[in-house]
This record gives structure tokens, C-alpha cells and sequence, in this order.
């Protein structure tokens, strides 16, 4: 029997901080939206623009929790694909992102996500020449 990917779900304190982040910042799009009121959540499904369901991230909400979501490294992170990473990076710094590995070499960089989610982003097709200020910018924290 085939095996078909369907999500990546990672927990959110702030639906609309993480909408900011992934949707306005990162450019993903939300495809869907579920509020289980027995299970007191909301489900918000995020994909690539145009993309629909499938390759999802879905980000779940757990109503009137104060847990604190400590995603780090056992995690892993999530990867995406972008069109020219120095622009990617530069408006998610301007957004107040932290670029904790800086594109240096035009192919790599990773940020965090507002509830720490390791977020990875990777140049499509060859890596840009290196350029400034991002060729000698520090790592920052963990990634």
C-alpha cells in the first residue's frame, strides 16, 4: 500500500503571530481552517501559494492553554524552497525576524518561528553569489 504525506503539525501559542510569520513574512498561504470545539483547538492548514492540500503545515491552537511550546532541535525543522534567498531573509528581518543562520553562502539560511520552531531555507537551483551584509553576518543562538 502506498504511503501519501499529508502535514508537518506543530503546536502555536498565538495563531495570529504565526499566521504573521509563516503567511506574511514567509509567503504560505492559508488553505484551510477547522475549529474542534470537543477538543477545544483550531486547526489552520498552510501550504505554498496555489498549492492546496497536501505538503501542508498545519498549526494547531490549543484554546485557553498556557503551555509553553519548546519545539528546539529534537524536532528537526521544517525546509522550504524559495526564489532568491537574500530577499526572503531581508523581509523577514524586517518583519522582526532573527536570521540565526545567515544565507552566507546564497544557498542556506535558518530562522525560528515566534513559538521556536526551527524553519529552514534552502536557494532553488544554484546558490547566489555572495553578498553583503549576508556573507559576514554571525550565526545567532540555535538553529
Amino acid at each position: 500500500m502506498p504511503i501519501e504525506y499529508l502535514h508537518t503539525m506543530v503546536r502555536v501559542s498565538d495563531i495570529e503571530a504565526s499566521k504573521k510569520f509563516y503567511c506574511t513574512l514567509l509567503g504560505l498561504e492559508e488553505t484551510r481552517r477547522k475549529d474542534l470545539d470537543g477538543a477545544k483547538a483550531t486547526l489552520v492548514f498552510l501550504s505554498e501559494p496555489g498549492g492546496g492540500p497536501g505538503n501542508e503545515i498545519e498549526l494547531t491552537y490549543n484554546w485557553g492553554s498556557d503551555e509553553q511550546y519548546d519545539g528546539g532541535r529534537n524536532f528537526g525543522h521544517l525546509a522550504y524552497r524559495v526564489d532568491d534567498i537574500y530577499e526572503t531573509c531581508q523581509r523577514l528581518m524586517d518583519g522582526g525576524v532573527t536570521i540565526n543562520r545567515p544565507p552566507r553562502d546564497g544557498r542556506m539560511a535558518f530562522v525560528r518561528s515566534p513559538d521556536g520552531i526551527s524553519v529552514e531555507l534552502l536557494q532553488r537551483g544554484d546558490s547566489l553569489p555572495p553578498q553583503e551584509p549576508w556573507a559576514s553576518m554571525e550565526n545567532i543562538g540555535e538553529w
